[in-house]
């Protein structure tokens, strides 16, 4: 179903080996194990099952913040759809952190299954994004993902499916609102706002350069708000999207190829959001 491409960057001293200038041992780098992926369900259902689905598993995203201090490498995950038909790119780019250097890529094509329905998006790009981590040789310790966390009307977007699927600590970062009502926010970069449902703060805009448009940021699984919100601003270079995303992006769309060599830095400047 699915064709895979890709492989880790081959340098005298890749950037997952590189901790303030020194070149570590691989044996103490985390390069050996490859990401887990649990599978919590079938993802072969109708529309009405997706729902109960991410009703039971709501409660076990955690909002509890699991992120390192230093980690070593940030992903980011992206979906590309065809608009000419049922196919789609799902793409991870794993980069070091603080450096944000392109690490990993991984690309995976394949059919999309689910049909399109409005709260439902992670039946349609999990499976796909979910067989790209498992080509990972590095494990991302946070993931940064293109779509809802908890600001969902159930509670339980892409991020939070995609988080608790690989046990990692997971961010949704959106472009635009699902639900709730976003408070009035300040034009400067760094300024945010509380997006909230009800009497719930589900997520929060987050704007990451002057006078742009804001993200919408929230919690997928294993982190807080604060620390969501802290760590899309720190992956942000000069961009809307956070660089992670951005790579992703870029990635799905053909424009990063699996086997990079490039930094990040010397990726054309052709998605300028």
């Amino acid at each position: 179903m699915f064709t895979r491409q890709g492989t880790t960057t081959d340098l005298s001293c890749p950037y997952w080996l590189r901790y303030n200038g020194v070149c570590r041992n691989p044996a103490e780098a985390n390069i050996i194990k490859r990401v887990q992926v649990s599978n919590f369900h079938a993802w072969n259902v109708s529309p009405t099952e997706a729902i109960q689905i991410q009703r039971d598993l709501a409660a076990m995203a955690s909002s509890t913040n699991h992120v390192p201090l230093m980690p070593a490498y940030i992903a980011g995950a992206d979906v590309s759809v065809s608009r000419a038909g049922p196919m789609a790119t799902a793409a991870v780019v794993i980069v070091s952190w603080p450096g944000l250097e392109i690490a990993e890529v991984k690309v995976v094509r394949g059919k999309v299954e689910f049909p399109y329905v409005p709260g439902l998006l992670s039946f349609r790009e999990v499976p796909l994004l979910l067989a790209a981590f498992r080509e990972l040789a590095l494990v991302p310790d946070l993931v940064l993902v293109d779509g809802q966390g908890r600001a969902h009307p159930r509670r339980f977007g892409l991020a939070c499916h995609l988080g608790l699927a690989l046990d990692r600590p997971a961010i949704g970062c959106a472009k635009s609102v699902l639900c709730g009502s976003v408070q009035p926010i300040g034009e400067e970069a760094g300024s945010r706002a509380d997006i909230t449902d009800g009497n719930e703060t589900i997520g929060a805009a987050l704007r990451t350069r002057n006078r742009v448009k804001p993200v919408y940021v929230s919690v997928g699984h294993k982190i807080d708000l604060p620390s969501a919100l802290s760590w899309t601003m720190q992956c942000c270079r000069g961009s809307r999207i956070p660089e992670p995303l951005r790579l992703a992006h870029q990635a799905a769309g053909g424009l990063i190829w699996p086997g990079s060599l490039f930094r990040s830095s010397e990726v054309a400047a052709n998605y300028a959001e």
